[in-house]
């Protein structure tokens, strides 16, 4: 049984619809964005916490463990990793942004630049 301090199980992937619906209803959560510094200079969502990828072991602490947590990146496969990394260490309230900034930028924001 998980501790009171962990969110229930959430699903491992989320759409942008979904994500988008849950941050303008003010849902609590936590967007990660696991992309490299430069790629945050091309386009990035509001209200993000950019820990990269490689730096996700050193900073997991600062995640929370009772809201859910979003994690984001380009297309979907490094935010995918970092949240299979994440559930292995007990985030079981982590989910992937499917499609990463590039699906957000075609079904939710067409004037975010691409890359």
């Amino acid at each position: 049984m998980s501790s009171d301090r962990t969110a229930p199980a959430v699903a491992l992937e989320i759409g942008p619809r979904e994500f988008d619906r849950m941050r303008r209803e003010g849902a609590r959560h936590v967007a990660v964005d696991v992309r490299e510094k430069w790629e945050l200079e091309i386009c990035q969502l509001d209200n993000t916490l950019h820990v990269p990828l490689g730096d996700l072991p050193k900073r997991v602490g600062e995640l929370p463990k009772d809201v859910p947590v979003v994690v984001i990146c380009r297309s979907g496969r490094r935010s995918m990793d970092a949240t299979n990394w994440l559930r292995a260490q007990g985030y079981s309230n982590a989910t992937n942004l499917r499609g990463g900034v590039l699906l957000w930028g075609q079904e939710i924001d067409p004037g975010m630049r691409s890359y």
